[in-house]
């Protein structure tokens, strides 16, 4: 049987590195992790590691060239919201620039694309969220996702987009934190913590974005998903499950709403996702978020 050839952007993010894990053991796999500058993940067997910089079309070409994948998994992007707001050329370049670029390379090589977006594309009026309801992003990271998402859906080539929300995780060399950590060490150092209840989110385990992710290349099915927790919940909520589980002081958790808190980027209120589509096509099912909580205290 021939491997099926994957390669993935951003490897040396939490979904790139838990991609590539997720990958290694299956035996119908060929792994091709890229990143800009040198490779952060802490194994080196069951796939190869390539230098490729989304930014430079010479860069993506030589490689996707050379390389021809069966399948392109598009984790890299400028996700910081706060961030992408003050830098906007910044979040352009990366966000859509890049995969302009990418998407040239994939129709000249007949790649099919997996294109990874997010629930910051909807104004969070209304959510939980199905693939077909209407954008409308409130942010610009949410417009640069949002542009992202056309480029890929008005091109030639075969393309799928797998939207998430709200992914929490530990990667290798813990550069990111999450909320579950957050609280955790917070209670833990007896600090009081105010956490929002105006806003609502299906919290997603990057296990379970990996697995979404993996479904979608591995049947190329074509289209938009979504991909992410199954319950609908506050941060102020998710606070308090993390105190619940590691049996922590929860009187140090008060509510607070979004108004309290100054930041540059506007966040969509009620956001979520409904997962039928993704069910029932890809046979996606992901953790609770109680189950997700145990998944990352075992890897602490």
């Amino acid at each position: 049987m021939e491997k099926k050839k994957i390669l993935i952007t951003g490897s040396n993010g939490l979904l790139g590195q838990k991609l590539v894990e997720l990958l290694i053991p299956k035996a119908h796999v060929e792994t091709i992790a890229t990143a800009r500058g040198e490779n952060r993940l802490p194994v080196s067997k069951g796939y190869r590691y390539l230098e490729m910089d989304i930014t430079d079309p010479e860069s993506v070409d030589q490689v996707l060239g050379t390389e021809r994948p069966d399948v392109l998994i598009h984790t890299a992007a400028m996700t910081n919201v706060d961030q992408c707001e003050m830098e906007k050329d910044a979040c352009w370049k990366l966000n859509v620039t890049a995969t302009e670029t990418l998407v040239t390379a994939c129709a000249k090589y007949r790649i099919f694309l997996e294109h990874v977006s997010t629930d910051f594309i909807f104004d969070g009026t209304s959510g939980p969220y199905r693939e077909e309801d209407a954008p409308n992003p409130v942010s610009f990271y949410g417009w640069s996702k949002y542009a992202a998402e056309k480029v890929v859906m008005s091109s030639e080539i075969g393309w799928a987009i797998a939207r998430t929300v709200l992914v929490y995780g530990i990667a290798h060399d813990m550069s990111r934190s999450n909320i579950i950590l957050w609280v955790k060490k917070s209670l833990e150092e007896g600090k009081n913590i105010k956490v929002v209840t105006d806003q609502f989110r299906t919290p997603t385990l990057a296990e379970d974005l990996a697995l979404g992710c993996f479904l979608i290349a591995d049947q190329e099915a074509k289209g938009i998903y979504h991909i992410s927790g199954k319950d609908f919940m506050t941060p102020y909520e998710m606070a308090l499950a993390t105190a619940d589980y590691f049996k922590l002081d929860a009187s140090l958790i008060s509510p607070t709403d979004a108004s309290a808190f100054t930041q540059p980027a506007r966040r969509p209120p009620r956001t979520g996702f409904n997962l039928t589509k993704s069910r029932n096509v890809l046979g996606y099912e992901p953790h609770s978020f109680r189950e997700g909580i145990e998944i990352l205290a075992s890897q602490i």
